[in-house]
């Protein structure tokens, strides 16, 4: 027990290495399709995908870039293989409090390559009360004024909205990097490569 509670102390606790890339972030020109399926599959590999219009470059075409996801819940502490929630405070946040968070991405072609901005939105679930609380909506009434009750009854705390908390500028800096990743390193020769 003692040694899953270290490992819980030292990743909220432990700063990870400042590594920040521009956003939007400037691509060397690679060919289109090669850079959008990059995109797709490390945002893929986070978010699940509502829409996308690819990245066209092409003598007498050129064409931004998008892609937009669903919104996702985060992740919590007890679900660490999820990527949506960064180690340390978006984690521990998305434990406490329920986020949802979506991404939009661009990709601008420019005369020396690429520029990929990413935005991720954070939100959080306004409801009309703590899931837990000691006042309920089922109590008895005691001022003369007459209810109506529906035989299906919910207790529970109903969604009012959500409410806009800005930017996941450290999932951004996830996702950038490893976009940058992807297009500018060489492939790792293959384990059974013959």
């Amino acid at each position: 027990m003692s040694v899953g509670c270290g490992q819980l102390a030292y990743r909220l606790g432990t700063d990870f290495p400042p590594q920040y890339v521009p956003n939007p972030l400037d691509l060397p020109p690679v060919p289109a399709d090669f850079l959008w399926l990059q995109v797709v599959d490390a945002v893929d590999d986070v978010f699940r995908i509502a829409r996308e219009q690819p990245v066209v470059n092409q003598p007498g075409a050129v064409l931004e870039g998008r892609l937009e996801t669903s919104y996702k819940v985060g992740g919590s502490i007890l679900e660490p293989w999820r990527k949506d929630s960064s180690p340390g405070f978006e984690r521990l946040q998305s434990t406490l409090q329920s986020i949802r968070r979506r991404a939009i991405v661009h990709v601008r072609p420019h005369a020396n390559g690429y520029a990929v901005e990413i935005i991720v939105q954070k939100d959080l679930e306004d409801t009309d009360r703590t899931q837990y609380a000691t006042e309920t909506t089922a109590g008895q009434r005691h001022d003369g004024s007459r209810t109506s009750r529906v035989d299906d009854f919910d207790d529970n705390p109903q969604t009012l909205g959500w409410i806009p908390l800005g930017r996941d500028t450290t999932l951004e800096q996830i996702l950038l990097q490893d976009i940058f990743r992807r297009v500018t390193e060489k492939d790792s020769p293959r384990l059974l490569h013959h």
